[in-house]
């Protein structure tokens, strides 16, 4: 069919779909024409002035190298993941690169940044082209990628080993990602356990998971933060001291796997009932046969709704500057609350709008491609 034909038939076949075409590329077109009007004539000096602070928030300039580190680890495994197993990790790769090319041409960009930034590019890239000659990377890059976020933490934290930098001034898009990350990766095996035990026949197992679960759902993220925030230093007493960014990913890791243990939950229900007959009937044990006959096909029948929690995971770290934390949507009001920048509401919160945009787009493609790779849904 050519491209006319397609034309004719979809959009023009008959006098209500004609109208409704015309109506809707008349709305596309108004909304679109003025939002380049916007976006042509807005002061974005702004974020200019402020980008700094809406990546890293007051992370001291001179520890600066750590994040600049920890975004050379993360270019230097995306590129060996990209040549070792290609697939959807190559799409994330690709992505982020260029993000990075992007950034490396904003007018906003320090030359030293865009020096740094055109080293990670080079850096993914020459991973990219080992990760193809040298299949033995695979072991050493899984435990890098699993020791990542421990990684980031001790650099940024310091542990005694350099100097440490307050968690309580980590903030704009630097803390967003943290609590995102900690958040999605410890939710998921929390959620997982939940699951199961959920369908446990002890009953003290099956009642705890029914009751955290049900418990959970059952109170907003805001008041879970706030009980965390508030709460939880009375739990422990004097003794234990523990710092406001980690009580926040405390809770949205326990909030997050309530939903998760549901989400895997329906993909165990909709197993049909031969297949953990037919699991018994090889002589496995319930471990292996969990591990290896059911749970992966209950995941991958789930992939959607898991992303679609973790998308909601990485939106809703924005409600932990409700709880005094200067995130990246925290820190944008505090900038547009500056004398020197009112009335650039609109500029701020349409970059951070921009970027929470890009990486949940990123996550949702992602997804895509998993379930095209695994055959979701076909037969």
């Amino acid at each position: 069919m050519t491209v006319l034909g397609w034309i004719k038939q979809n959009l023009f076949s008959s006098w209500l779909q004609t109208l409704l075409t015309v109506v809707s590329a008349a709305v596309v077109g108004y909304v679109a024409i003025n939002t380049l009007q916007f976006i042509i004539s807005a002061d974005w000096s702004v974020i200019t002035a402020n980008f700094k602070l809406l990546m890293v928030g007051q992370f001291p300039a001179e520890e600066v190298w750590r994040i600049w580190s920890v975004l050379g680890l993360t270019s230097a495994l995306l590129g060996a993941s990209w040549g070792i197993w290609k697939g959807s990790i190559g799409h994330v790769a690709v992505t982020i690169g260029a993000l990075m090319l992007i950034m490396l041409v904003m007018p906003f960009v320090e030359p030293s940044t865009r020096f740094i930034l055109g080293g990670n590019i080079a850096l993914l890239l020459i991973m990219f082209y080992l990760g193809q000659k040298f299949a033995k990377m695979k072991l050493p890059v899984l435990i890098l990628w699993i020791l990542l976020v421990p990684i980031t933490i001790s650099l940024l934290n310091g542990f005694g080993i350099i100097a440490p930098v307050n968690s309580n001034i980590w903030g704009g898009f630097l803390l967003t990602m943290l609590i995102a990350a900690v958040s999605i990766i410890c939710s998921f095996p929390l959620g997982l356990l939940l699951a199961l035990g959920r369908r446990s026949k002890l009953p003290a197992i099956k009642w705890f998971s029914i009751i955290y679960i049900e418990l959970i759902r059952g109170i907003p993220l805001i008041t879970v933060l706030f009980v965390f925030q508030l709460m939880l230093p009375l739990f422990l007493g004097n003794s234990i001291e523990i710092s406001n960014v980690l009580r926040a990913m405390i809770g949205f890791t326990l909030f997050g796997a309530a939903y998760l243990a549901e989400n895997i939950r329906g993909g165990l229900q909709s197993l049909p009932r031969g297949q953990f007959e037919a699991a018994q009937a090889l002589g496995l044990n319930y471990p292996r046969m969990m591990g290896l006959v059911i749970l992966p096909q209950a995941l991958r029948a789930v992939i959607p709704a898991m992303v679609g929690q973790f998308i909601s995971i990485f939106k809703d770290t924005s409600l932990v500057a409700i709880v005094g934390l200067t995130d990246l949507l925290g820190m944008g009001q505090k900038i547009i609350a500056n004398p020197e920048f009112l009335g650039k509401a609109m500029e701020v919160f349409l970059f951070i709008a921009l970027i929470y945009f890009i990486f949940c787009s990123l996550m949702s493609h992602v997804s895509r491609r998993l379930e095209q790779s695994l055959g979701v849904g076909e037969r």
